[in-house]
């Protein structure tokens, strides 16, 4: 079995902020991912996206030094996916941030994507929530 999943940006957000409505999901989820041993998938521009809502908080630094950047795999997009996202956020009027995290999780052979999203791009690799994930891993 791939035990590889992919995590939207807003799992970060959430697992970071325990005012955010998901914030326990997301608490439980990396718990369970890490006990069971899954590898973490993350994009580069997620680090930059984090820092910038959270720059306050130093425990998001320290977070994104000691598991992300060491434990985690962190992703590029490159070139030729920024170009698939742009034409078909162009072509179905649909989110680029979204089709860029899926193209990123299916260019990394993840078996999930997790997002607290409730309308996500489909490009071909299973979506969930936090919440759903949790309850088929527990």
């Amino acid at each position: 079995m791939n035990k590889k999943v992919y995590l939207d940006t807003n799992i970060l957000l959430d697992f970071l902020d325990e005012t955010r409505k998901n914030s326990k999901y997301s608490k439980e989820l990396l718990y369970q991912l890490t006990l069971q041993n899954y590898k973490i998938v993350i994009s580069e521009d997620m680090i930059t996206t984090v820092f910038y809502i959270d720059r306050e908080n130093t425990r998001v630094l320290n977070f994104l030094k000691n598991i992300v950047c060491k434990k985690w795999s962190i992703s590029e997009f490159g070139t030729e996916t920024i170009g698939v996202a742009i034409d078909l956020s162009l072509k179905h009027n649909l989110d680029l941030e979204d089709i860029l995290q899926c193209l990123c999780a299916k260019n990394n052979d993840c078996q999930t994507l997790i997002t607290n999203d409730k309308k996500f791009h489909d490009c071909g690799i299973k979506i969930e929530t936090a919440e759903s994930f949790l309850a088929k891993v527990r």
